[in-house]
């Protein structure tokens, strides 16, 4: 299914039931008084963050849940059935905003209820009205409109690791390699369209989410290329890997395919560039082996990178178990701070 990571719908709570206008009518009770009961409230909308959903594409084709009207209150003071609510199951991680005002009303974890519509409050039977002055009330009062709201939902994915690179970094290839996630791979720019993610197996009971997004390009900050867009998916991230291609077919200079990426992270967010980012320098399986060391020693002084530094090939999966390893030693680590 494809990945959709925002979503506009509509919510109506239920109306409120009316009150009832009713008087006894039974033998051998004369002026038997008012005994219209009060009506139903209406019902609530919820929406649930439901582990079994991945993905907003359902809101492609169902945009509007409206609960129930409460049922008018009845004779014999018999107040009406509340109306019935509903929940709308969303992924966890769906921050809810007010589509209107754009204001943030909720961020969804797993098995997390929001009220996002409240229903109308119900009506007053005329028995309410009854008075030492006034023991005929005609009156009633009829139930208050359930909430209408339009909501924009937005997904942020819930990943540990995030990919990091230029189009055609070889960040899909990566992550089909460590994980059984299948994404398209292909050799032109943006075969990544939304993003992706893999749970990566490194022993018992240890795994992590990685998510790979579409590549960014120079300007990407300023909205040029797709991978601006998804750049929000990585702020729940413990972790980045700043893929760099190093295909000697290439003319473009890795360094500055790092400095680019690095630019445009701190120009999208200044947390989101202090994260923690390993270089990962992928496809080294097309370079000599005997200057591989060297050849990526040049790249790290160049650019002059000062963390941590890793060599793979997402192909032929060089480096690429211990790249993973040291990933969950280092989200173990963090875990226990």
């Amino acid at each position: 299914m494809k990945f959709v990571d925002e979503a506009t719908i509509r919510v109506k709570a239920g109306d409120g039931g009316n009150g009832c206008v009713s008087f006894r009518r039974e033998k051998y009770i004369e002026y038997g008084g008012p005994d219209g009961g009060d009506g139903g409230n209406g019902g609530n909308v919820y929406l649930l963050g439901d582990e079994n959903q991945t993905t907003l594409a359902d809101f492609r084709h169902q945009r509007l849940f409206e609960a129930k009207r409460g049922k008018k209150g009845g004779s014999r003071n018999m107040t009406g059935a509340g109306g019935e609510d509903v929940i709308v199951p969303v992924p966890p991680g769906t921050i809810v905003y007010d589509h209107d005002t754009n204001e943030q009303i909720g961020d969804l974890a797993a098995e997390q209820k929001l009220l996002v519509a409240r229903g109308g409050f119900h009506g007053l039977g005329n028995l309410r009205y009854k008075s030492s002055v006034n023991r005929t009330p005609r009156e009633m009062k009829p139930g208050t409109a359930g909430e209408l709201r339009s909501l924009r939902l937005e997904m942020k994915v819930l990943a540990d690791v995030g990919l990091l690179g230029l189009p055609n970094a070889g960040k899909s290839t990566l992550i089909t390699q460590i994980s059984s996630a299948k994404p398209k791979v292909a050799d032109y720019p943006f075969t990544t369209l939304y993003p992706n993610l893999g749970v990566v197996y490194v022993g018992v009971h240890k795994s992590f989410v990685v998510a790979d997004i579409p590549g960014l390009v120079e300007g990407a900050a300023d909205g040029a290329g797709l991978g601006i867009q998804f750049l929000k998916h990585l702020s729940r991230t413990q972790l980045l890997l700043h893929l760099v291609d190093i295909d000697p077919l290439d003319s473009s200079s890795p360094a500055k395919a790092i400095e680019t990426i690095t630019k445009e992270l701190v120009n999208y967010s200044g947390d989101l560039a202090q994260r923690e980012r390993w270089l990962v320098i992928n496809k080294i399986d097309l370079i000599p082996e005997e200057i591989q060391q060297s050849f990526c020693d040049e790249i790290v002084a160049e650019a002059q990178w000062k963390g941590r530094v890793f060599i793979v090939s997402g192909v032929t999966g060089k480096g690429t178990q211990q790249l993973c390893y040291d990933i969950m030693q280092y989200l173990d680590r963090d875990d226990e701070t």
